[in-house]
């Protein structure tokens, strides 16, 4: 909501509030907060986030079209549909697995945002829902998420970014309390938290002591928010650097069988974020563009489009075996699975070959999360251009993802003393949820 907006909104509430005894600005900072949906809100406890970094093409994966032709630049999907666990839905051929249990999943394929399509801004739009703007650094999804449930165990953190840090990741206004635990590597761990082999547990002690002196001493001599931001951070981090949180990065005591069925470094990563979950971690994202397999990310320029099938296929052995790994430990109902990009691919091929960026109408995936599962909801055009029905924008994105966890999406957070909603006056996507 801009400020233009909100002020009329205070001012023209202001007459119906007399009578409560309420400020003009209270009573409508309620009024935003109000929730009008009859519909029950979801009870899952975590989300994980695969984040198909660069671009995925929604026609060459979740909303397959009619074949195109690359080298004759005729537009179309690029690869053949197969039939799925759902009637009337079909996938590209290059996701088997996934097709056989999408009785667990959604396909929302008519989310869009009117972003410029370029990368930066877009990512950031579908991780904060808003557009950037020069006042205010809005927090991420996973922020939100953190802030507004904490951890599920006090030795883990409750958000967890496998991949490289980024400010549209990160907490905006929020703080350093909903702040991100990063790793680039599965076999390593966060940075920082392993203490040397030369550090012995009565040294580590010592150590421990003499921090903690030297923060007494500076914050008798200087306090502020930044100070005490900084403080929850170090408390934090020692309590992630003993074993309770750090045995999670241990994937080779899950069976091997287990681990092969994940694949590569990708799907450890996916793994790992189950074994997150089960120690309390609340929100992970867990990014898929580190490793360009392909040549170039799901940034299918020229020759990345060629190759991009290595790229769906390593999505579809991670993601299918965390579904039935969630499942198999009866966590999937608790785990809501999310698989979103920052924008599609438009239907026509650029002289190399590839596509350009295409914000108007592209595909995001759920799965698990006690929602109402087996459902492609949203339709687009015969080539995947525009939206034919139910549009959903990144604001009713968020409030879905946030509704499930049982949060409200319209729930005020304060940048000082300004309110803002969680999200940006975003509307649970009914159909997920009923």
């Amino acid at each position: 909501m801009s400020n233009l907006t909100r002020r009329r909104f205070i001012s023209t509430s202001a007459s119906a509030v007399a009578a409560t005894g309420l400020s003009p600005a209270l009573a409508a900072e309620e009024k935003l907060e109000h929730m009008p949906w009859s519909f029950p809100a979801g009870k899952a406890e975590h989300i994980i986030m695969f984040w198909l970094g660069g671009g995925a093409c929604h026609i060459d994966t979740w909303d397959p079209k009619k074949l195109g032709d690359a080298k004759a630049r005729t537009p179309g999907s690029y690869y053949p549909a197969i039939a799925t666990a759902l009637p009337d839905t079909q996938v590209c051929e290059h996701l088997p697995k996934c097709a056989g249990i999408l009785d667990r999943f959604n396909i929302l394929r008519t989310v869009q945002h009117g972003v410029i399509d370029e990368h930066a801004a877009a990512t950031n739009m579908m991780h904060t829902g808003r557009m950037t703007t020069g006042t205010i650094t809005y927090p991420s999804i996973g922020s939100g998420v953190a802030y507004h449930r904490g951890a599920a165990a006090q030795d883990a953190p409750p958000y967890v970014l496998i991949g490289y840090p980024n400010v549209t990741r990160g907490p905006g206004f929020l703080g350093a309390k909903a702040g991100f635990v990063y790793l680039t590597e599965t076999s390593e761990g966060p940075g920082g938290f392993s203490r040397a082999r030369d550090v012995s547990d009565r040294r580590q002690q010592r150590r421990q002591l003499l921090l903690e002196k030297v923060r007494q001493q500076f914050a008798a001599q200087e306090q502020s928010a930044i100070i005490d931001q900084y403080d929850q951070t170090i408390e934090q981090a020692l309590r992630l650097a003993g074993p309770g949180f750090m045995s999670a990065f241990q994937l080779k005591k899950e069976p091997s069988d287990l681990r092969n069925a994940y694949g590569g470094e990708f799907g450890q990563r996916c793994l790992l974020a189950r074994r997150l979950v089960e120690r309390g971690t609340r929100f992970v994202e867990v990014s898929h563009n580190l490793n360009f397999i392909n040549g170039a990310g799901w940034d299918t320029h020229n020759d990345g489009q060629l190759n991009q099938h290595l790229l769906i296929e390593e999505l579809d052995h991670a993601l299918s075996s965390l579904v039935l790994d969630l499942e198999a430990k009866k966590l999937l109902d608790k785990t809501l699975v999310v698989v979103s990009t920052e924008f599609g691919r438009p239907a026509g091929f650029d002289g190399g070959g590839g596509r350009g960026h295409h914000s108007q109408g592209f595909s995001v995936v759920m799965a698990g999360g006690g929602l109402q599962n087996g459902k492609t909801i949203g339709e687009t055009d015969e080539l995947g251009m525009k939206v034919v029905n139910r549009p959903i924008s990144v604001p009713d994105l968020h409030a879905s993802m946030y509704y499930a966890l049982g949060i409200n999406p319209r729930k005020l957070l304060y940048a000082g003393d300004r309110p803002v909603p969680t999200t940006d006056m975003g509307t649970p996507i009914k159909e997920l949820f009923v």
